[in-house]
């Protein structure tokens, strides 16, 4: 066998894109914290004002519910830097869970405060669901970091 020319140059596999700009985790806390301090402001708008029609357990849940999709949405895309329409459904049911979650936190809270002092004013209600949204926060980043998110 005789060769004849020079090998045919091997070509390496096509790099993968450099991570765009602020996706690291180092940036992820951050942009999830300055979401998560905006989501918990809609929430209390949206549950301060339901609560004047309503309990303090339906005002919860629907300003929670509203509150936790965009809430996802805003992660998927700011925290986790994901774009596009696939996967989106797939992610706001997993972010279901966190809303679950966060969903007894501020049920058992409100629930707690209601046995602890029936007549507690509007202020140590909201100070109570802070306090139970803080903890489904922790709770939520873990979810979305190393379950519906992973590898990001």
């Amino acid at each position: 066998m005789t060769f004849t020319g020079d090998p045919a140059p091997s070509t390496p596999p096509p790099a993968l894109p450099p991570a765009p700009p602020g996706r690291g985790p180092r940036r992820q806390l951050p942009s999830f914290l300055v979401i998560g301090a905006l989501s918990t402001l809609f929430y209390l708008a949206l549950y301060v004002g339901l609560r004047q029609a309503a309990s303090a357990q339906v005002a919860n849940l629907v300003a929670l519910a509203v509150s936790a999709v965009a809430n996802t949405a805003a992660n998927r895309r700011f925290t986790f830097g994901v774009t596009g329409s696939e996967g989106a459904l797939r992610h706001q049911a997993q972010g279901a869970v966190a809303f679950l979650i966060a969903l007894g936190l501020s049920i058992g809270a409100l629930e707690l405060l209601d046995r602890l002092a029936p007549a507690a004013s509007r202020p140590v209600e909201v100070a109570g669901l802070v306090l139970a949204n803080g903890l489904a926060t922790v709770v939520r980043f873990l979810l979305l970091k190393v379950w519906v998110f992973r590898g990001r």
